[in-house]
């Protein structure tokens, strides 16, 4: 079975978490990193992080908005 939480995306305000969601795939992790960008991306200092948690733990970061 597919982890629940293995793709995270991330939304900060300055450096404040504004909001968060979680994905068993990919796909729509990815389709909801760009929807975010679209919906949230005029908040002042937005960042929309998307992330993989790995098998062993660690955090991988797959995409970002704005890049670093």
């Amino acid at each position: 079975m597919d982890d629940p939480e293995r793709y995270r995306l991330t939304l900060t305000s300055d450096s404040a978490v504004v909001m968060q969601g979680w994905w068993p795939d990919r796909a729509t992790g990815e389709r909801k990193f760009r929807s975010w960008i679209g919906s949230y991306g005029g908040i002042s200092e937005a960042r929309v992080v998307l992330t993989e948690m790995g098998d062993d733990g660690a955090e991988t970061v797959l995409e970002e908005w704005p890049a670093a």
